[in-house]
């Protein structure tokens, strides 16, 4: 009882009130549809001026693999699939696209990566998640740089271990993983207030990023509607995260691990669009890297009614999907298709495509979405 007492001071909805076990007095509905299309197992509680690879001291990688994967590899997988959860059932348009695809060749559906945001300020940044992923196995890789957005980002590879047959989502290859950060030093001092005043009430939050997003929690207590404002008026990456904490910020399908025309993801993004569904625009519906290895495309973000600690009621903008296609690499171009592993193919990500694909929950693409 006594863990569960400071456990909860720690961690609470975004009503502010404590939750460990369910997510009944979020002010984000959950949708009651059934979750049939990734299933979890229940078994177990499971030269771009822009990049940079400068390496962080991280936590140091504490994870071992054996000759049958990775060490506490079903955790891992349960905390990744409580994630999951929680995004499926805050994101209608993520399900209904993710059961579209699976149903339209019978597919197995890999994720390419999952993406986070975060606060740069008291430990609430970057290093507050990768921490959980490092200490299972994950090698930290380059960092991005986005000036105008006043971000950054750091993108980890997974372990390379052995992963279920046939398995989909979190149960499938390991994901890359994609964590950003508010620059929250160059924002505005009032900005900067909000910000510092919500972490540094948050206790140690930041120590339980992971727990937060798999219970789809905030660490700290719900804003004030007019803070959510001031920061939406200065950037709108500041007012997602407010809202939304560690919670998953999107998903991306691999498509070129599809079976069907849809591994094409051209013919992907058509087949989405008939079904109703709006893409992000910003910089054109498909992303292509400068080296055009790389195709990028993702849906706009869903928005969901969040109520304020002033009793306010206002919609705000929730996750999105996301879609890449990775082209195998010119030194490979000879090799099989059927012999052609995910090695072979372009790694990494690039600045401009991720510049365009955070725009996903940006105002402008809610308001075209609605229009």
């Amino acid at each position: 009882m006594k863990v569960a007492k400071m456990m909860s001071s720690t961690i609470k909805t975004a009503y502010g009130a404590p939750s460990l076990h369910s997510h009944a007095s979020s002010p984000f509905p959950l949708q009651t549809g059934s979750r049939n299309l990734i299933p979890i197992k229940r078994a177990s509680f499971q030269g771009n001026p822009s990049l940079s690879t400068t390496k962080r001291n991280l936590s140091v990688v504490s994870a071992s693999t054996t000759d049958n994967g990775l060490k506490g590899d079903s955790f891992f997988r349960s905390v990744l699939g409580s994630m999951e959860t929680v995004y499926l059932n805050r994101n209608s348009t993520a399900k209904s696209v993710l059961e579209l695809v699976q149903s339209a060749g019978d597919e197995h559906i890999c994720y390419d990566h999952l993406a986070f945001r975060t606060f740069g300020v008291n430990g609430y940044g970057i290093d507050s998640l990768a921490r959980f992923f490092l200490d299972y196995g994950y090698t930290q890789k380059e960092e991005l740089k986005f000036p105008a957005k006043k971000l950054k980002a750091l993108w980890f590879s997974p372990p390379n271990i052995p992963h279920p047959e046939g398995g989909n989502g979190v149960n499938g290859p390991l994901p890359r993983i994609f964590i950003s950060e508010l620059l929250v030093d160059q924002m505005s001092p009032q900005t900067q207030e909000i910000i510092r005043k919500y972490t540094e009430t948050s206790g140690s939050g930041n120590k339980h990023a992971a727990l937060a997003s798999a219970l789809g929690s905030l660490t700290w207590e719900k804003p004030l509607h007019s803070e959510f404002q001031q920061l939406a008026r200065e950037s709108e990456y500041a007012a997602w995260t407010l809202v939304n904490g560690y919670a998953l910020n999107h998903v991306t399908i691999s498509t070129h691990r599809l079976k069907s025309h849809l591994k094409n993801i051209e013919s992907l993004n058509e087949f989405i669009e008939q079904k109703g569904f709006k893409l992000n625009s910003e910089g054109g519906i498909l992303k292509v890297s400068p080296d055009s290895l790389l195709l990028q495309s993702s849906t706009v973000a869903d928005s969901i009614p969040f109520c304020f600690s002033d009793g306010v009621t206002e919609p705000v903008s929730c996750s999105y999907i996301e879609f890449a296609e990775r082209l195998v690499l010119p030194q490979y171009k000879n090799i099989p298709e059927g012999e052609i592993e995910e090695f072979h193919r372009r790694d990494g990500f690039e600045v401009g495509n991720a510049d365009k694909i955070f725009e996903s929950t940006f105002t402008e693409q809610l308001s075209r979405r609605s229009a």
